[in-house]
């Protein structure tokens, strides 16, 4: 085995062109090699890696470790600034690349996708990174019938509800409709895309990559409902959504029911 790296050793040859980035990924070895030094490797992902930190960003750091090791996620704070760590075993690591796929959530095949190697002792962490970039260009796991008949259903129950709101209903349920309206959409959008979905501040970029046309319209028309409490728009997109699956689900719909702590409720 190679002898680890110094902390402030050797430049960082795939960073982007910001001395910013390079300070960062000096920042997170040393972190690594002081807090890990039993891993394999590591990489420094997110807005970190990619020359869009601001001073709020966190470190996203993924930490490669030898069989046998404690696959975990830890969130702490390092010279100042937070960090999120997430360690995987290598056999670990393989089987969370096999459930980003189908999920279609894939945060541990972004990070060592579109990452700055912090160092590598075996060569495993390059391993792994050629891995995530292959299985991200593949795209996921199709919808199986069951999912699409599930996620027609769901959305044209919601658009059923949407469509009962207006200037003079309820606000809260309107936006809380809207908000899993636009969440149901973009799922079944990047699915019919093969692409990647997203939760948070990733759902509107990942909804936009996969669909730029559509993906806009589901934006805007949540934008809209939330500004001036009309539903139309949003509905009116979320229906073309539908309509690339099949259409509307209502009366036809079966689904068996899933248990859950014992109770006998379908999966909503």
């Amino acid at each position: 085995m190679d002898a680890q790296p110094q902390p402030d050793a050797a430049p960082f040859p795939e960073a982007p062109g910001s001395s910013a980035v390079v300070e960062y990924a000096r920042e997170a070895r040393r972190l690594v090699l002081a807090r890990y030094p039993d891993a394999l490797g590591a990489v420094l992902g997110g807005s970190s890696a990619s020359g869009r930190a601001t001073p709020r960003s966190d470190l996203d750091i993924a930490v490669l470790l030898p069989d046998g090791g404690l696959s975990r996620h830890e969130v702490f704070r390092h010279e100042g600034r937070p960090a999120e760590v997430f360690l995987h075993t290598r056999a670990h690591l393989g089987e969370v690349f096999a459930e980003a796929r189908a999920t279609r959530r894939a945060t541990a095949l972004f990070i060592y996708a579109q990452s700055v190697l912090l160092y590598d002792q075996d060569g495993h962490v390059e391993t792994r990174r050629a891995e995530a970039q292959a299985l991200l260009a593949a795209g996921p796991e199709p919808l199986t019938p069951n999912e699409s008949e599930h996620g027609r259903f769901l959305l044209t129950d919601l658009l059923d509800d949407l469509a009962e709101t207006g200037p003079g209903s309820d606000r809260h349920e309107q936006l809380a409709i809207a908000d899993r309206t636009l969440q149901e959409a973009a799922h079944l959008l990047t699915a019919y895309h093969r692409a990647w979905n997203g939760a948070g501040k990733w759902l509107p970029r990942r909804l936009t990559a996969a669909d730029p046309v559509l993906g806009r319209e589901l934006l805007r028309g949540h934008l809209t409902l939330a500004e001036r409490a009309d539903p139309e728009p949003l509905a009116t997109a979320a229906r073309r959504v539908l309509e690339l699956l099949g259409g509307p689900l209502r009366e036809g719909y079966v689904a068996p029911w899933r248990s859950s702590a014992g109770s006998g409720a379908a999966e909503s």
